[in-house]
């Protein structure tokens, strides 16, 4: 899909997230396409509450879980203010379900989208389109809030649900390397500045399990450090980019 930049005034983003690696790559991110600009950051909801309401901006992207006032804490009161996107490591079904309840307007889940797809939804919510991108052969089809409401439903009985919004990791990104599905998972969390600490509370797993991926993923990679792990990862595996 063209990169179709909309006219007018800069698109103003308020991103809040914890993680300050994950800030500032999403910063990055925006601010290189002319028509989105970053005005603020934030390290927990109440830091968004505030911001965003000194600076009223057109779309937020929201974490889930931050110290503090977490993301869905904050929601009600950023949605008075402009559309939200839950942009989050989340995709418990319940978790999903409270967030577009209490008014969120997408919600992705980290890993399972691209750049490209990032900005069109940000894009899309300017319009007024409550949608997320869905990777399917490089297509883009809009989700109504039923239906990502439904689909968490539909996933409350699976031990490890799937992506909301019928999204899903290119097969390209994996064979690229050789990597597992889970191999890929813990790469895409080293590359948004994980320890292996986080990564095995974020992937229900021992350090020792993740030290072991670890080791297989600099192997595949033919990398001897995680900065050389991560240059190979984003020149490759997110076309540039990785959260």
């Amino acid at each position: 899909m063209p990169d179709q930049a909309l006219p007018g005034p800069s698109l103003r983003v308020l991103v809040a997230d914890d993680n300050p690696v994950v800030r500032a790559g999403l910063t990055a991110l925006l601010d290189a396409h002319p028509d989105i600009a970053v005005v603020a950051t934030a390290r927990d909801g109440a830091e968004a509450l505030d911001r965003a309401a000194l600076l009223t901006p057109d779309v937020v992207l929201l974490d889930v879980r931050m110290p503090g006032t977490d993301g869905l804490t904050a929601l009600p009161g950023l949605c008075a203010i402009a559309p939200v996107m839950m942009l989050t490591y989340s995709s418990e079904p319940e978790v999903v379900a409270e967030a577009l309840r209490k008014g969120a307007s997408g919600y992705l889940v980290h890993g399972e989208f691209t750049a490209a797809e990032l900005i069109a939804s940000v894009r899309e919510m300017r319009r007024g389109r409550p949608t997320v991108p869905d990777s399917l052969g490089g297509s883009y089809q809009p989700l109504s809030f039923s239906s990502h409401l439904q689909s968490a439903v539909a996933q409350s009985s699976r031990a490890r649900p799937l992506p909301v919004g019928g999204l899903h990791r290119h097969s390209a990104h994996q064979s690229e390397f050789g990597l597992s599905a889970r191999e890929v998972e813990v790469m895409d969390l080293i590359a948004a500045g994980m320890n292996n600490r986080q990564i095995a509370a974020t992937c229900f797993i021992t350090e020792k399990t993740v030290k072991n991926h670890i080791n297989r993923i600099f192997a595949k990679l033919h990398s001897s450090s995680r900065s050389e792990a991560i240059a190979h990862w984003l020149g490759t595996a997110h076309g540039g980019w990785s959260r």
